[in-house]
C-alpha cells in the first residue's frame, strides 16, 4: 500500500534540479557560509574555501541530506578548532601536552564513563519494561512503552514518535499508542535562554534587542522551547526558538547505546531482515537534523519559494538570518487556530460544502509538495497545522486583511473554545462563509525528499501499477527493497499485491471513491509479514499521505486524492517540465500517468452520469 499512493500521487515526479538560489546566507563565518553555499545549488567546482574545493564540502543525494553533512563537517571542525586554540593559547611545553593529554582523557575515559552512566539510568527503566511483556496484556504493555519513552528523554521520545510512523515495522497498535506521544519535558530555565539570546546578538541585556519577550514558551519539546518576542528594530512580532542545553550530548550518547543494541539484536539470526543498525543510523540523522536550526530556517526558505504570494497556504518566514544559529531560530510568529481544535467542531457545523473549504486548500497543499515539489513536511500532524481566516480581493488573487484583523478573529476563537462551544460553532459557520480560510503549516524541521535512485525505482513500479499488474509490482517491491534475501514468501507477497491492485481495478470503475489510506494499510501490513524492508524516505512519505487522508477525510468523507491530484498532473505535464517533456523518458512515464489518471476520471464521471440519467429515468423514450 506504500507504494500504491506514493505512485499514484505522482510521487515519481521529483524534479531533477536544484533549488533555486537561495537570497539569505548566514553570516556566520566560514562555516556558516559553506552551509549556505549547499543550500544554494552553486556550481561548488567552481569556489574554494579554506583552500580547499567546496565540492569537497557538500556530498548528498537531497537538498537537506547535503545541509546534514556540511552540518556535522562544520561540528567536527569547531571541536578540532576550539582544542586546538585552547592548546595554542598557552606557551608551556608541559601545559600544552597536559591540555592534549586531558583532552585524550576526555574521549577515552570521561565520555564513555559518562556513556555508561546513562546506560545504567536506561536500563533501570527498560528492565522492568521488559520483564513485564510476559505477564502484561498487549495493549498494557504497549501503553507501558509509551510511558517509558516520554520519561527516558528526548532521544526516546523521538524514537517514540519515529516508530509511531513506521507501520512498515512494528504492529499497528503500537503504533497508534506511541502517536500519541508528547513531550514530557519541562523547559529549560530562562536565564538560558537570555544569555545565549545576548550571546547570539552580542548585547548585554535582552531587551536591547526586545521590548517584549514572554518568559513562559509558546510550546516546549524534546529538544527545544519557543517564546514569542516583539523586535525593537523591526517592530514585528517574532518566535523564537532555542535548543534544550545539553541536548546534543545526550542525544549523542543515546544514540551510541542504540547503535550497541542494535548491532547485537542483528547478531539474532530471525531479526537480521529488519536492520536495525541501518534504522538506527536513519534515526541519528533524523536527530542531528533537528539540533541544528540553520536547516529549518532554509527548510522555511525554500517552502516560501515553493509557495510564493500564496493566498490559502502559509509558512512562517524565517527572520534575521544573520543572527541565525545552530541553536537559535529567529521565525515569523504567526497566530492560528489548531486544525486539532477544528476537527473537533466539524461534526457540529454539519455542512460538508464549508469544512470541504479547508480540506480543499490542505490537500492541494500537500498535493503540490508531493507533485510538484518533492519537498514534503514530514511532520504533518493537526499540531503543526493551524488554520487563519483572512479576507481577498474579487479574484481571490490577494490577501487584503490586515495582520491585526487575523490576530483579532484567532484569539476570538480561542477564547470560545475555552468557554461556549456553541458560541464557537456560530463564529466558525460565519467565518468559513465570509472569510476564505488559510492554512498554516509550522514546525518544518523535518522534511521528505526522494533521491534519483528511488525515483527510477518508483518509475518502474508505477508502470506495473498503473497497467494494474499487480504481481509483477509486487515481484519489483521484492527485488527493490533494501535486503531481498530477507523476504518471506516472495511469491505468495507478489500475488497478495496482485489480489489488493485487482480489487483497485475493479472499484475504480464502480461509483465509491478509493480510500487510499484503506489500501496503504493494507499494503504495509503485508510489507510487515513478509519482512520487505521498504525504504526510510518512502515510509515517511507513505506516512504523510495516511496523516494527509486522515484529516482530509475527517473535512471531507468524499475526499479522493487521485481526483485531486489531477490539477497539479496538468500543470507539472504542461507549465513547468512542457521543455524538456520530449527529452526525458521520466516524462513520457509521468504523460502516461495523467493520461491514466484523465481517463479514469472520464470513465468514473460517464459512469456516473448514466447511473443519474437511469435513476431519475431521463433515459425512458417517453420521457
Amino acid at each position: 500500500m506504500m507504494f500504491s499512493t506514493r505512485l499514484a500521487m505522482g510521487a515519481l515526479l521529483r524534479r531533477a534540479a536544484l533549488p533555486t538560489v537561495r537570497r539569505a546566507a548566514w553570516k556566520a563565518g566560514v562555516g556558516g557560509s559553506a552551509l549556505a553555499l549547499v543550500a544554494t545549488g552553486y556550481n561548488s567546482s567552481q569556489i574554494r574555501l579554506e583552500g580547499r574545493p567546496a565540492s569537497s564540502l557538500a556530498i548528498g543525494d537531497t537538498f537537506e541530506m547535503k545541509m546534514y553533512l556540511e552540518s556535522q563537517r562544520e561540528l567536527d571542525a569547531a571541536r578540532e578548532r576550539k582544542r586546538d586554540t585552547a592548546v595554542q593559547r598557552s606557551r608551556s611545553l608541559v601545559v600544552r601536552l597536559c591540555k592534549r593529554l586531558w583532552f585524550a582523557m576526555d574521549d577515552l575515559l570521561w565520555s564513555p564513563l559518562c556513556t555508561v552512566v546513562r546506560f545504567a539510568h536506561l536500563a533501570l527503566l527498560i528492565v522492568p519494561l521488559a520483564a513485564a511483556y510476559p505477564v502484561c496484556a498487549t495493549a498494557q504493555w504497549y501503553k507501558l512503552v509509551r510511558f517509558i519513552c516520554q520519561h527516558a528523554g528526548p532521544t526516546f521520545i523521538k524514537l517514540g514518535q519515529w516508530a509511531a510512523s513506521r507501520t512498515d515495522l512494528f504492529p499497528p497498535e503500537l503504533c497508534e499508542e506511541l502517536s500519541s506521544l508528547h513531550s514530557n519535558v519541562s523547559p529549560h530555565p530562562f536565564a538560558y535562554t537570555e544569555s545565549t539570546l545576548c550571546e547570539v546578538f552580542q548585547v548585554e541585556r535582552l531587551d536591547q534587542v526586545f521590548d517584549e519577550f514572554h518568559r513562559t514558551p509558546l510550546g516546549v519539546g524534546a529538544i527545544a522551547q519557543v517564546h514569542a518576542a516583539h523586535r525593537r528594530d523591526t517592530d514585528q512580532w517574532c518566535a523564537v526558538k532555542i535548543i534544550h542545553p545539553r541536548a546534543a550530548r545526550i542525544i549523542n550518547r543515546d544514540l551510541q547505546i542504540m547503535r550497541f543494541w542494535a548491532a547485537t539484536v542483528n547478531m539474532i539470526p530471525t531479526m537480521e531482515w529488519l536492520s536495525l543498525p541501518d534504522e538506527v543510523a536513519q534515526f541519528a540523522i533524523l536527530m542531528r537534523l533537528q539540533l541544528d536550526l540553520r536547516i529549518e530556517a532554509q527548510n522555511l526558505t525554500r517552502f516560501h519559494e515553493n509557495f510564493p504570494q500564496s493566498v490559502t497556504t502559509k509558512f512562517p518566514q524565517a527572520l534575521d538570518m544573520e543572527h541565525t544559529t545552530r541553536d537559535v531560530l529567529i521565525e515569523e510568529y504567526i497566530n492560528g487556530f489548531p486544525m486539532g481544535k477544528f476537527l473537533q467542531e466539524k461534526t457540529r457545523i454539519g455542512d460538508p460544502e464549508l469544512t470541504r473549504r479547508v480540506s480543499v486548500p490542505f490537500v492541494d497543499a500537500f498535493l503540490q509538495m508531493l507533485i510538484l515539489d518533492d519537498f514534503v513536511h514530514a511532520d504533518l500532524h493537526p499540531g503543526n497545522v493551524m488554520v487563519r481566516f483572512v479576507r481577498t480581493n474579487k479574484l481571490g488573487t490577494q490577501v487584503i486583511s490586515s495582520e491585526q484583523e487575523h490576530d483579532r478573529i484567532v484569539n476570538e476563537l480561542k477564547d470560545l473554545s475555552r468557554t461556549h462551544s456553541d458560541a464557537l460553532t456560530g463564529k466558525l459557520v460565519c467565518l468559513l462563509t465570509d472569510y476564505t480560510p488559510q492554512i498554516c503549516f509550522i514546525d518544518v524541521g523535518l522534511v521528505t525528499e526522494l533521491n534519483e535512485t528511488n525515483r527510477v525505482n518508483f518509475i518502474d513500479l508505477f508502470n506495473a501499477l498503473a497497467s494494474f499488474d499487480g504481481y509483477k509490482a509486487g515481484e519489483l517491491m521484492v527485488e527493490r527493497s533494501r535486503t531481498p534475501e530477507t523476504a518471506i514468501d516472495k511469491q505468495g507477497f507478489a500475488s497478495k499485491v496482485d489480489r489488493l491492485v485487482r480489487e483497485v481495478k475493479q472499484r475504480t470503475f464502480t461509483l465509491g471513491t478509493i480510500s487510499i489510506g484503506d489500501l496503504l494499510e493494507q499494503m504495509l501490513s503485508m510489507v510487515r509479514s513478509h519482512h520487505v524492508r521498504m525504504e526510510g524516505d518512502f515510509a515517511s512519505m507513505v506516512i504523510a499521505i495516511l496523516l494527509l487522508e486522515g484529516i482530509g477525510r475527517q473535512l471531507d468523507p468524499d475526499l479522493d486524492l487521485f481526483e485531486s491530484s489531477l490539477p497539479l498532473l496538468r500543470e507539472y505535464a504542461i507549465n513547468r517540465e512542457a521543455h524538456s517533456f520530449l527529452n526525458s523518458t521520466d516524462m513520457w512515464q509521468m504523460g502516461a500517468l495523467w493520461v491514466a489518471l484523465e481517463t479514469k476520471k472520464l470513465m468514473h464521471l460517464t459512469i456516473k452520469e448514466i447511473y443519474n440519467l437511469l435513476k431519475t429515468d431521463q433515459l425512458c423514450p417517453n420521457y
